[in-house]
Protein backbone atom coordinates (compact mmCIF):
# COMPACT_ATOMS: atom_id res chain seq x y z
CA UNK A 1 0.00 0.00 0.00
CA UNK A 2 1.20 3.42 -0.71
CA UNK A 3 2.38 5.98 1.97
CA UNK A 4 0.56 9.17 2.12
CA UNK A 5 2.88 12.17 0.77
CA UNK A 6 0.24 15.21 0.38
CA UNK A 7 1.13 17.44 3.44
CA UNK A 8 -1.95 17.78 5.33
CA UNK A 9 -3.66 21.24 6.12
CA UNK A 10 -5.30 21.02 9.55
CA UNK A 11 -7.97 24.30 9.30
CA UNK A 12 -8.89 25.71 12.73
CA UNK A 13 -12.17 28.14 12.64
CA UNK A 14 -14.57 28.95 15.37
CA UNK A 15 -17.97 27.34 13.87
CA UNK A 16 -18.53 26.10 9.98
CA UNK A 17 -21.39 28.01 9.12
CA UNK A 18 -23.01 30.32 6.73
CA UNK A 19 -20.43 33.00 6.94
CA UNK A 20 -17.19 34.90 4.47
CA UNK A 21 -14.66 33.41 6.55
CA UNK A 22 -16.14 30.08 5.99
CA UNK A 23 -17.22 30.62 2.47
CA UNK A 24 -13.63 31.93 1.90
CA UNK A 25 -12.12 28.18 3.63
CA UNK A 26 -14.75 26.16 1.57
CA UNK A 27 -13.60 28.06 -1.48
CA UNK A 28 -9.97 27.63 -0.77
CA UNK A 29 -10.51 23.58 -0.34
CA UNK A 30 -12.57 22.90 -2.96
CA UNK A 31 -10.90 25.02 -5.69
CA UNK A 32 -6.91 23.88 -4.41
CA UNK A 33 -5.35 21.00 -6.49
CA UNK A 34 -6.15 17.60 -4.51
CA UNK A 35 -2.81 16.05 -5.54
CA UNK A 36 -0.98 18.89 -3.76
CA UNK A 37 -2.57 18.83 -0.35
CA UNK A 38 -4.93 17.48 2.19
CA UNK A 39 -7.14 19.30 4.16
CA UNK A 40 -9.02 18.72 7.69
CA UNK A 41 -10.99 21.23 9.62
CA UNK A 42 -11.28 21.89 13.38
CA UNK A 43 -14.32 23.53 15.00
CA UNK A 44 -13.60 25.15 17.86
CA UNK A 45 -17.12 25.06 18.84
CA UNK A 46 -19.80 22.96 15.73
CA UNK A 47 -20.57 22.93 12.26
CA UNK A 48 -23.73 22.98 10.45
CA UNK A 49 -24.64 21.14 7.43
CA UNK A 50 -22.66 24.16 5.78
CA UNK A 51 -20.13 21.56 5.46
CA UNK A 52 -21.95 19.73 3.01
CA UNK A 53 -20.45 22.52 0.53
CA UNK A 54 -17.38 20.90 1.07
CA UNK A 55 -17.26 18.83 -2.44
CA UNK A 56 -13.70 16.67 -1.77
CA UNK A 57 -14.84 13.46 -0.26
CA UNK A 58 -11.79 13.36 1.80
CA UNK A 59 -11.98 16.41 4.11
CA UNK A 60 -12.64 15.35 7.97
CA UNK A 61 -14.57 17.84 10.07
CA UNK A 62 -14.39 17.81 13.51
CA UNK A 63 -16.53 19.88 16.19
CA UNK A 64 -14.71 20.34 19.82
CA UNK A 65 -17.55 22.06 21.71
CA UNK A 66 -15.44 24.66 23.47
CA UNK A 67 -18.29 26.41 25.32
CA UNK A 68 -19.62 22.56 26.66
CA UNK A 69 -16.57 21.27 27.70
CA UNK A 70 -14.35 23.81 28.93
CA UNK A 71 -10.94 25.55 27.39
CA UNK A 72 -8.28 23.24 28.86
CA UNK A 73 -10.08 19.58 27.77
CA UNK A 74 -10.48 21.78 24.59
CA UNK A 75 -6.74 22.06 24.26
CA UNK A 76 -6.08 18.03 24.89
CA UNK A 77 -8.63 17.20 22.50
CA UNK A 78 -6.66 19.63 19.85
CA UNK A 79 -3.57 17.73 21.52
CA UNK A 80 -4.62 14.10 20.54
CA UNK A 81 -5.90 15.37 17.49
CA UNK A 82 -2.83 16.87 16.21
CA UNK A 83 -0.96 13.62 17.58
CA UNK A 84 -3.23 11.21 15.71
CA UNK A 85 -3.53 13.37 12.24
CA UNK A 86 0.15 14.79 12.61
CA UNK A 87 -0.33 17.98 10.05
CA UNK A 88 2.46 19.65 8.22
CA UNK A 89 0.67 22.69 8.46
CA UNK A 90 -1.97 24.21 11.23
CA UNK A 91 -3.80 27.01 9.91
CA UNK A 92 -5.53 29.27 12.93
CA UNK A 93 -7.68 32.04 12.16
CA UNK A 94 -9.04 34.71 14.69
CA UNK A 95 -8.73 34.80 17.90
CA UNK A 96 -10.14 31.34 18.94
CA UNK A 97 -8.04 29.98 16.61
CA UNK A 98 -5.16 31.28 18.62
CA UNK A 99 -6.34 28.37 21.32
CA UNK A 100 -4.74 25.98 18.68
CA UNK A 101 -1.13 26.37 18.77
CA UNK A 102 0.28 25.71 22.00
CA UNK A 103 -1.69 22.43 21.93
CA UNK A 104 0.27 22.19 17.92
CA UNK A 105 3.29 22.77 19.23
CA UNK A 106 3.20 20.07 22.05
CA UNK A 107 2.47 17.75 19.30
CA UNK A 108 5.24 18.66 17.17
CA UNK A 109 3.17 20.10 14.14
CA UNK A 110 6.13 21.87 11.85
CA UNK A 111 4.56 25.11 11.25
CA UNK A 112 1.48 26.89 12.17
CA UNK A 113 0.06 29.74 10.17
CA UNK A 114 -2.57 31.83 11.76
CA UNK A 115 -4.94 34.09 9.57
CA UNK A 116 -6.79 37.68 10.92
CA UNK A 117 -10.02 38.09 9.01
CA UNK A 118 -11.62 41.12 10.69
CA UNK A 119 -13.67 42.58 14.16
CA UNK A 120 -16.22 41.24 16.80
CA UNK A 121 -18.31 44.27 17.80
CA UNK A 122 -17.01 44.58 20.95
CA UNK A 123 -14.23 45.47 19.11
CA UNK A 124 -14.51 47.43 15.83
CA UNK A 125 -11.27 49.33 15.71
CA UNK A 126 -8.78 46.07 17.19
CA UNK A 127 -8.46 48.59 20.00
CA UNK A 128 -8.77 46.07 23.13
CA UNK A 129 -5.63 45.10 24.90
CA UNK A 130 -6.65 41.67 26.12
CA UNK A 131 -6.99 40.29 22.13
CA UNK A 132 -3.88 42.42 21.69
CA UNK A 133 -1.92 40.89 24.45
CA UNK A 134 -3.17 37.59 23.66
CA UNK A 135 -1.79 37.59 20.35
CA UNK A 136 1.61 39.10 21.45
CA UNK A 137 1.60 36.35 23.39
CA UNK A 138 0.97 33.34 20.85
CA UNK A 139 3.14 34.65 17.96
CA UNK A 140 6.26 33.07 19.43
CA UNK A 141 4.33 30.34 18.22
CA UNK A 142 3.19 30.95 14.63
CA UNK A 143 5.45 30.95 11.69
CA UNK A 144 3.69 33.46 9.30
CA UNK A 145 0.42 35.39 9.50
CA UNK A 146 -1.86 35.63 6.49
CA UNK A 147 -4.40 38.84 6.56
CA UNK A 148 -7.28 39.48 4.27
CA UNK A 149 -6.12 42.85 4.13
CA UNK A 150 -3.73 45.87 4.22
CA UNK A 151 -5.82 47.41 7.24
CA UNK A 152 -5.54 43.84 9.13
CA UNK A 153 -1.69 43.68 8.18
CA UNK A 154 -1.12 47.12 9.74
CA UNK A 155 -2.59 46.18 12.90
CA UNK A 156 -0.58 42.98 13.38
CA UNK A 157 2.47 45.21 12.29
CA UNK A 158 1.90 48.37 14.66
CA UNK A 159 -0.35 47.15 17.60
CA UNK A 160 0.98 43.61 18.02
CA UNK A 161 4.23 44.03 17.12
CA UNK A 162 4.75 40.83 14.36
CA UNK A 163 7.19 41.72 11.75
CA UNK A 164 6.28 42.61 8.71
CA UNK A 165 8.14 40.31 7.35
CA UNK A 166 6.06 37.88 8.58
CA UNK A 167 2.49 38.88 7.46
CA UNK A 168 1.38 37.22 4.12
CA UNK A 169 -1.80 40.01 2.63
CA UNK A 170 -3.89 37.91 0.74
CA UNK A 171 -7.12 39.26 -0.61
CA UNK A 172 -9.91 37.10 -0.65
CA UNK A 173 -11.28 35.72 -4.04
CA UNK A 174 -14.88 35.58 -5.74
CA UNK A 175 -16.08 32.55 -8.22
CA UNK A 176 -16.77 35.11 -11.78
CA UNK A 177 -18.01 32.56 -13.21
CA UNK A 178 -20.55 31.55 -10.65
CA UNK A 179 -21.40 35.35 -9.97
CA UNK A 180 -22.19 36.77 -13.29
CA UNK A 181 -24.30 39.49 -14.22
CA UNK A 182 -27.33 38.79 -16.07
CA UNK A 183 -29.46 40.08 -19.37
CA UNK A 184 -32.71 39.41 -17.86
CA UNK A 185 -34.00 39.84 -13.81
CA UNK A 186 -34.76 36.69 -12.27
CA UNK A 187 -36.63 37.37 -9.89
CA UNK A 188 -37.74 33.29 -9.22
CA UNK A 189 -36.60 33.45 -5.48
CA UNK A 190 -38.38 36.16 -4.32
CA UNK A 191 -42.32 36.28 -3.29
CA UNK A 192 -45.00 36.25 -5.62
CA UNK A 193 -45.65 39.79 -6.88
CA UNK A 194 -42.90 41.59 -4.36
CA UNK A 195 -40.89 42.74 -7.45
CA UNK A 196 -41.01 42.94 -11.23
CA UNK A 197 -38.91 44.17 -14.18
CA UNK A 198 -39.24 47.92 -13.15
CA UNK A 199 -38.55 47.79 -9.42
CA UNK A 200 -36.02 49.48 -8.29
CA UNK A 201 -34.65 46.51 -5.67
CA UNK A 202 -31.66 47.27 -3.05
CA UNK A 203 -30.28 44.56 -1.73
CA UNK A 204 -27.94 43.15 1.00
CA UNK A 205 -26.65 39.80 1.68
CA UNK A 206 -24.98 38.67 5.43
CA UNK A 207 -25.50 37.36 9.12
CA UNK A 208 -28.17 39.48 10.59
CA UNK A 209 -25.94 40.48 13.57
CA UNK A 210 -25.14 43.54 14.87
CA UNK A 211 -21.84 44.40 13.40
CA UNK A 212 -23.40 44.25 10.02
CA UNK A 213 -25.42 46.72 11.31
CA UNK A 214 -28.81 46.23 8.88
CA UNK A 215 -30.95 48.32 10.78
CA UNK A 216 -28.89 51.65 9.14
CA UNK A 217 -29.83 50.23 5.84
CA UNK A 218 -33.71 49.46 7.14
CA UNK A 219 -33.34 53.01 8.32
CA UNK A 220 -32.20 54.41 5.17
CA UNK A 221 -34.31 52.72 3.10
CA UNK A 222 -37.19 54.21 4.93
CA UNK A 223 -36.30 57.53 4.58
CA UNK A 224 -35.36 56.99 0.46
CA UNK A 225 -39.24 55.73 0.21
CA UNK A 226 -40.42 58.71 2.55
CA UNK A 227 -38.63 61.32 0.63
CA UNK A 228 -39.54 60.28 -2.95
CA UNK A 229 -43.40 59.33 -3.14
CA UNK A 230 -44.07 59.46 -6.11
CA UNK A 231 -41.28 56.52 -6.94
CA UNK A 232 -41.87 55.01 -3.76
CA UNK A 233 -43.86 52.08 -5.46
CA UNK A 234 -40.93 50.47 -7.31
CA UNK A 235 -38.76 51.01 -4.53
CA UNK A 236 -37.71 47.23 -2.94
CA UNK A 237 -35.53 46.39 -0.31
CA UNK A 238 -34.36 42.51 0.12
CA UNK A 239 -32.54 41.03 3.11
CA UNK A 240 -30.60 37.99 2.64
CA UNK A 241 -29.60 35.78 5.47
CA UNK A 242 -30.43 34.89 8.84
CA UNK A 243 -29.16 35.45 12.21
CA UNK A 244 -30.10 36.61 15.81
CA UNK A 245 -31.09 39.63 14.97
CA UNK A 246 -33.84 38.77 12.52
CA UNK A 247 -37.31 39.45 14.77
CA UNK A 248 -35.63 43.17 16.01
CA UNK A 249 -34.73 43.94 12.32
CA UNK A 250 -38.46 42.44 11.13
CA UNK A 251 -39.82 44.35 14.40
CA UNK A 252 -38.38 47.89 12.90
CA UNK A 253 -39.57 47.06 9.64
CA UNK A 254 -43.10 47.23 10.97
CA UNK A 255 -42.23 49.78 12.97
CA UNK A 256 -40.89 52.06 10.20
CA UNK A 257 -44.33 51.03 8.41
CA UNK A 258 -42.83 49.37 5.47
CA UNK A 259 -43.39 45.60 5.58
CA UNK A 260 -45.01 45.79 1.75
CA UNK A 261 -41.63 47.24 0.39
CA UNK A 262 -39.11 44.88 2.15
CA UNK A 263 -38.44 41.38 1.58
CA UNK A 264 -36.54 38.88 4.69
CA UNK A 265 -35.03 35.71 2.92
CA UNK A 266 -33.65 33.76 5.56
CA UNK A 267 -31.02 31.08 4.87
CA UNK A 268 -29.97 31.19 1.04
CA UNK A 269 -28.32 28.65 -0.76
CA UNK A 270 -28.88 30.14 -4.43
CA UNK A 271 -27.11 33.79 -3.75
CA UNK A 272 -25.68 34.32 -7.09
CA UNK A 273 -29.29 34.40 -8.83
CA UNK A 274 -30.22 36.62 -5.96
CA UNK A 275 -27.70 39.32 -5.86
CA UNK A 276 -27.41 39.61 -9.54
CA UNK A 277 -30.93 40.60 -9.62
CA UNK A 278 -30.16 43.36 -7.26
CA UNK A 279 -29.97 47.08 -8.64
CA UNK A 280 -27.53 48.03 -6.13
CA UNK A 281 -25.89 46.59 -3.15
CA UNK A 282 -25.34 47.83 0.36
CA UNK A 283 -23.19 46.49 3.21
CA UNK A 284 -23.31 49.12 6.05
CA UNK A 285 -21.23 47.00 8.41
CA UNK A 286 -19.46 48.81 11.60
CA UNK A 287 -16.47 47.03 10.93
CA UNK A 288 -15.32 44.66 8.05
CA UNK A 289 -11.83 42.49 7.56
CA UNK A 290 -12.60 41.56 3.51
CA UNK A 291 -15.74 41.34 2.59
CA UNK A 292 -17.22 38.37 0.18
CA UNK A 293 -20.64 39.74 -0.54
CA UNK A 294 -18.96 42.77 -1.95
CA UNK A 295 -16.74 41.04 -4.36
CA UNK A 296 -19.77 38.86 -5.35
CA UNK A 297 -21.89 41.81 -5.77
CA UNK A 298 -19.03 43.20 -7.54
CA UNK A 299 -18.91 40.09 -9.71
CA UNK A 300 -22.44 40.19 -10.33
CA UNK A 301 -22.04 43.65 -12.17
CA UNK A 302 -23.69 45.30 -9.21
CA UNK A 303 -22.49 49.04 -8.26
CA UNK A 304 -21.73 48.79 -4.08
CA UNK A 305 -22.63 51.27 -1.79
CA UNK A 306 -20.37 50.73 1.69
CA UNK A 307 -19.36 51.66 4.91
CA UNK A 308 -16.13 53.03 4.80
CA UNK A 309 -14.20 50.89 7.03
CA UNK A 310 -11.87 48.17 7.08
CA UNK A 311 -11.14 46.38 4.08
CA UNK A 312 -14.25 48.05 2.61
CA UNK A 313 -11.88 51.15 1.07
CA UNK A 314 -9.54 48.62 -0.55
CA UNK A 315 -11.76 46.82 -2.55
CA UNK A 316 -14.11 49.54 -3.80
CA UNK A 317 -13.17 52.38 -6.38
CA UNK A 318 -14.78 56.03 -4.86
CA UNK A 319 -17.11 56.72 -7.28
CA UNK A 320 -16.21 54.44 -10.32
CA UNK A 321 -17.61 50.80 -8.75
CA UNK A 322 -19.46 52.52 -5.78
CA UNK A 323 -19.49 54.82 -3.23
CA UNK A 324 -18.85 54.98 0.68
CA UNK A 325 -20.76 56.39 3.62
CA UNK A 326 -19.82 56.61 7.15
CA UNK A 327 -21.11 54.10 9.46
CA UNK A 328 -24.18 54.38 10.99
CA UNK A 329 -24.67 57.62 8.74
CA UNK A 330 -28.80 56.94 7.62
CA UNK A 331 -29.13 60.11 5.84
CA UNK A 332 -26.11 59.84 3.50
CA UNK A 333 -27.11 56.23 2.45
CA UNK A 334 -30.41 57.21 1.54
CA UNK A 335 -29.01 59.99 -0.40
CA UNK A 336 -26.56 57.96 -2.38
CA UNK A 337 -29.44 55.17 -2.67
CA UNK A 338 -31.41 57.80 -4.01
CA UNK A 339 -28.51 58.82 -6.42
CA UNK A 340 -28.74 55.60 -7.93
CA UNK A 341 -32.57 54.97 -8.19
CA UNK A 342 -32.60 58.01 -10.32
CA UNK A 343 -29.78 57.48 -12.67
CA UNK A 344 -29.82 54.15 -14.52
CA UNK A 345 -26.93 55.00 -16.36
CA UNK A 346 -24.55 55.71 -13.22
CA UNK A 347 -25.65 52.48 -12.22
CA UNK A 348 -24.64 50.91 -15.48
CA UNK A 349 -21.47 52.22 -15.10
CA UNK A 350 -20.59 51.84 -11.98
CA UNK A 351 -21.49 48.24 -12.27
CA UNK A 352 -19.37 47.68 -14.98
CA UNK A 353 -16.19 49.14 -13.85
CA UNK A 354 -17.21 46.33 -10.78
CA UNK A 355 -16.80 43.27 -12.59
CA UNK A 356 -13.89 44.38 -14.40
CA UNK A 357 -12.53 45.33 -10.91
CA UNK A 358 -13.32 41.69 -9.47
CA UNK A 359 -11.84 39.87 -12.18
CA UNK A 360 -8.90 40.91 -12.62
CA UNK A 361 -8.30 42.07 -8.73
CA UNK A 362 -9.96 39.43 -6.96
CA UNK A 363 -10.53 36.44 -8.83
CA UNK A 364 -11.03 32.73 -6.75
CA UNK A 365 -8.08 31.89 -8.64
CA UNK A 366 -5.80 34.55 -7.60
CA UNK A 367 -6.43 33.73 -4.13
CA UNK A 368 -5.72 30.30 -4.01
CA UNK A 369 -2.87 30.38 -5.47
CA UNK A 370 -1.72 32.87 -3.19
CA UNK A 371 -2.58 30.71 -0.40
CA UNK A 372 -0.62 27.61 -2.34
CA UNK A 373 2.03 29.45 -2.41
CA UNK A 374 2.37 30.16 1.54
CA UNK A 375 1.90 26.23 2.14
CA UNK A 376 4.29 25.31 -0.28
CA UNK A 377 6.94 27.71 1.18
CA UNK A 378 6.15 26.33 4.63
CA UNK A 379 6.12 22.77 3.57
CA UNK A 380 8.97 22.78 1.66
CA UNK A 381 11.25 24.03 4.83
CA UNK A 382 10.78 20.60 6.18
Amino acid sequence: MKSETRPLILHVIHHLVVGGLENGLVNLINTMPSSRFRHAIVCIEDYSDFRLRIARQDVEVFALHRSRIGVWRMRRELFRLCRELRPTIVHSRNQSGLDALLPARLAGVPFCVHGEHGWDVDDLKGERWRPILLRRLHAPLVNGYVTVSRDLENYLVERVGVGRGRVWQVYNGVDTERFVPIAARDLGLMPDGFADADSFIVGTVGRLQAVKDQATLIRAFAALLHGAPDGASRLRLAIVGDGALSQPLRALVDDLGIGRQVWFSGACNDVARIMAGFDVFVLPSLSEGISNTILEAMACGVPVLASAVGGNLELLREGESGRFFQPGDVAALARLLADYAGDPALRQAHGRQARQVAVERFSLGAMVANYQAVYERLSARR
